[in-house]
């Protein structure tokens, strides 16, 4: 359930061989900066400019005068960076993606026609296809006690080595507004999270998530 192929369509993704090399998604987060450094060198220079040091960007996106890209970065092809969004680094941006106002990304793969559009944080983290974040829902990526994040599935606690490590959000999940995921929190595709839930460890795939006591089968 909580796996690479259960949680993603990876064809809708330039990340998809990366990817592929890891049995769960969060195996893959250590390495996304190696990683894009590798792709950038593969890039057709035809289609990418690079906009500044490291940051690379499809001739078909647009970055707003305002926003601050940093590298390593992919900007893929109509994909949107609007006003005062903020990218840190170490991130893929798909095609058709928006990264909106004063929202934040850093060490994430956003797969294609994702939208993270109003005052969200995503870090350490993986969006699924057409995967949308609601205004101001936020990924928690690191414990208050600094401790190496753990995916709570049920009573069971899998350990997973990272000390920052936000969420999995899976293809075609919507975020409500205001919600909070907190660290290691995995949403299976085709899901719904409520607005200002508080979510934390595995959401089953075509799930409405209302509070932890309140998860329903979307029908």
């Amino acid at each position: 359930m909580y796996t690479t192929k259960n949680l993603f369509d990876l064809e809708h993704t330039i990340a998809r061989k990366y990817l592929e090399n890891y049995e769960y998604p969060w195996e893959a987060l250590p390495e996304i900066k190696n990683f894009i450094r590798e792709l950038i060198e593969k890039l057709d220079r035809n289609e990418y400019t690079e906009y500044k040091k490291d940051v690379w960007v499809h001739k078909s996106a647009t970055i707003a005068p305002t926003a601050d890209v940093n590298g390593p970065a992919i900007i893929g092809p109509k994909s949107e960076i609007r006003h005062c969004a903020y990218i840190r680094g170490n991130a893929i941006i798909g095609e058709g993606c928006v990264i909106g106002n004063s929202c934040e990304v850093k060490n994430a793969v956003i797969f294609d026609k994702s939208q993270v559009p109003h005052f969200n944080y995503v870090g350490d983290s993986i969006l699924g296809f057409h995967a949308h974040m609601g205004a101001g829902s936020i990924v928690s990526n690191l414990k208050s006690d600094g401790k190496n994040v753990t995916i709570r599935v049920g009573d069971v606690k899998i350990p997973t080595n990272l000390r920052k490590f936000g969420a999995i959000i899976g293809d075609n999940v919507e975020v409500g507004c205001n919600s909070v995921l907190n660290p290691g929190t995995i949403v299976g595709k085709n899901s719904n999270i409520y607005p200002l839930a508080r979510v934390r460890g595995l959401v089953p795939e075509r799930s409405i998530y209302k509070d932890e006591d309140n998860i329903v089968e979307k029908k």
